[in-house]
């Protein structure tokens, strides 16, 4: 019964305000690096982009509250890096790279022989996936998801039908 009744809250969707408060696990700079990634994994075309639908900051709260403190050192080495590959390659932040320079960057990240950079790769790009499907505007705008499917209409007329078959009218 228990479950019953806490399964709609299982099921629901997310949105940046649903989200609770807490300690952050990066620095305001990190998080606006974070939000560049995932930009940049999911951009904003005629649908928001991941960083407007608050992608960053599910991941961000996803990798503090649920995953180990490897994970978290993982996505905050991570990022360092992406940066740190980006001025070695550019010359420049990753923030202030074009569209295409970020997409070879974390292209060429997710090819990488270093398993920290291919780690740190494959966990953001499956959470801002996750996270952009389950978030509220594509549940609700895109997806069209119901959490039940088919309604249930109680209070319908009832048309009665006549039962009889044609061998008892010629009878």
């Amino acid at each position: 019964m228990g479950g019953l009744v806490s399964l709609p809250s299982w099921a629901t969707h997310w949105n940046p305000t649903t989200l609770p408060t807490g300690q952050n696990l990066l620095s305001p700079k990190a998080d606006a690096l974070l939000a560049e990634v995932v930009e940049t994994i999911i951009p904003a075309t005629d649908t928001p982009g991941a960083k407007a639908l608050g992608v960053h900051t599910f991941i961000q709260k996803i990798v503090t509250d649920c995953l180990e403190p490897s994970a978290q050192e993982g996505l905050t080495k991570g990022l360092t890096a992406v940066d740190a590959l980006a001025q070695k390659t550019y010359s420049k932040p990753f923030t202030a790279l074009d569209a295409s320079q970020r997409s070879d960057l974390l292209k060429g990240m997710s090819q990488s022989t270093e398993a920290g950079q291919k780690d740190f790769f494959s966990m953001v790009k499956g959470m801002t996936i996750r996270g952009y499907m389950t978030s509220e505007y594509v549940m609700n705008n895109i997806t069209r998801y119901q959490m039940i499917p088919g309604f249930y209409h109680g209070c319908v007329p009832v048309v009665a039908k006549n039962t009889t078959s044609k061998n008892q009218q010629n009878k």
